[in-house]
């Protein structure tokens, strides 16, 4: 099972269905915002903590410029998500199409 590239606008529609956001890139990184919504797993961490995440529940998964969220996205199809995305061009991509970008709450 592969997972899915996905835009922005495909991110709003996922978010409005259900879908869980990951940011997976550095703490550093996220300290200078957040794509609304989103949690943290950061990449390093993600081997240990994708237990966390429901293998129900659509995941999407964001970095900066969408290749560290690709190497995520592969991980977790490779332990039987079927449901997993990846936003093409990270936050930076979201942030261009001047929507909001906030802290992790």
């Amino acid at each position: 099972m592969a997972f899915t590239n996905i835009d922005a606008d495909t991110l709003e529609q996922l978010r409005a269905s259900g879908a869980r956001l990951v940011d997976v890139r550095t703490d550093a990184e996220v300290a200078r915002g957040v794509i609304p919504g989103a949690s943290h797993i950061a990449l390093d961490k993600l081997p240990v903590r994708f237990t966390e995440l429901n293998q129900e529940t659509p995941i999407v998964l964001y970095c900066q410029m969408g290749g560290r969220s690709a190497g995520a996205a592969q991980f977790l199809t490779s332990k039987g998500f079927e449901r997993v995305y990846n936003l093409q061009g990270g936050i930076n991509a979201w942030a261009a199409g001047g929507r909001p970008v906030g802290n992790l709450t």
